[in-house]
């Protein structure tokens, strides 16, 4: 089963987001190294806020191609999370 960009697509157009992530669980069901399913759904869980799964679903991602943009996508992550200073929001 290949990932319905279309689909998937359009269920992010109506911010229904969840919906857009088990269409990609049903796909990493049948295709497990699917590495754009990894990927996308990585940036869904980021788009959520838990960050933990997409940085999972990244690596998962990079695992299957080390070209992923994945990669990249880690990267950025990671920058956000040292950019992340606690003493600024509690003086």
């Amino acid at each position: 089963m290949a990932l319905d960009f279309q689909k998937i697509n359009e269920l992010i157009s109506h911010n229904r987001i969840s919906e857009a992530i088990n269409l990609i669980n049903d796909t990493l069901d049948s295709e497990p190294q699917n590495e754009d399913a990894w990927f996308w759904r990585g940036k869904l869980h980021w788009r959520m806020g838990n960050r933990r799964q997409a940085i999972n679903d990244y690596t998962k991602a990079v695992e299957i191609n080390p070209n992923s943009p994945a990669r990249r996508a880690i990267e950025l992550g990671q920058d956000i999370d040292n950019f992340f200073n606690p003493d600024i929001f509690n003086p």
